[in-house]
């Protein structure tokens, strides 16, 4: 399968790109000739990160039956100081709450195999990013 995305600059350091027929706005900060019109490409990649795992888990949880009332991916992620900089260290946090949750020993296992079925079969974005950065991830579980 081919994409393809066009990619307009938008005058100083802003770019504008379609994807799927909606604008992904991008910036550089006011140090490096920016004007915030939106945020920097990198920081891109870990939101793309979050929704791709995230869309994969939801889907394979609705199969298992997994009946869940929040679903938050928080995200730390560590870069290198070097040029080319890029993300090294990623660290996915899955917050799941759910009615009876903690100390669910069968929804904690049907969650941990949809994150690695996720990490290590479906997500593309993981597997591009896998092959530059140390990618791991807990679970947090909440009663709701």
């Amino acid at each position: 399968m081919q994409e393809f995305v066009e990619t307009r600059w938008m005058g100083n350091m802003a770019f504008e790109a379609e994807i799927d027929g909606f604008a992904v706005k991008m910036d550089a900060s006011p140090e490096f000739g920016g004007t915030n019109y939106g945020p920097k490409p990198k920081r891109l990649i870990i939101p793309s990160l979050a929704g791709c795992t995230g869309m994969d888990i939801v889907s394979i949880l609705h199969k298992k039956r997994v009946i869940f009332s929040d679903f938050r991916i928080l995200i730390n992620a560590e870069m290198t100081e070097t040029h080319p900089k890029y993300y090294s260290k990623i660290h996915l946090i899955f917050q799941f709450t759910g009615e009876n949750f903690i100390g669910n020993d069968e929804v904690h296992e049907k969650i941990k195999r949809s994150i690695e079925l996720s990490s290590d079969v479906y997500c593309g974005v993981t597997a591009m990013l896998k092959k530059s950065s140390d990618i791991t991830w807990e679970i947090q579980l909440k009663n709701s």
